[in-house]
């Protein structure tokens, strides 16, 4: 059997999106146009919360302001324009995409 070392005690684990974003069975990433977004379907969202959600057939994320979802162009949805909204979950995390585009010669 043997000894077992006290340095195991200081092993540090491995870090990963998961662990740093605490990715877990209710999480789900999309990639969108500038990286990554990391959406949380178990949350229940509150005011100031950013959703993702779909409307006239695309996904766009949104702020919840009281009863009102306001869209990234201002725009206020509330009351019966909310019956074609669906809500799939609230934003956890952004991660940007960082490259570098340009040619090695």
């Amino acid at each position: 059997m043997g000894f077992v070392s006290p340095a195991t005690d200081y092993v540090e684990e491995r870090l990963t999106i998961d662990s740093l974003c605490g990715i877990d069975g209710n999480c789900r990433v999309i990639e969108t146009s500038c990286g990554w977004a990391v959406i949380n379907v178990a949350i229940n969202a509150s005011s100031g919360d950013t959703l993702l959600v779909t409307m006239d057939g695309r996904n766009q994320f949104v702020k919840l302001h009281g009863q009102a979802l306001i869209t990234e162009d201002g725009e206020a949805i509330e009351g019966d324009a909310l019956d074609d909204v669906t809500v799939h979950g609230v934003l956890t995390h952004t991660l940007n995409r960082a490259s570098d585009d340009r040619e090695i010669v």
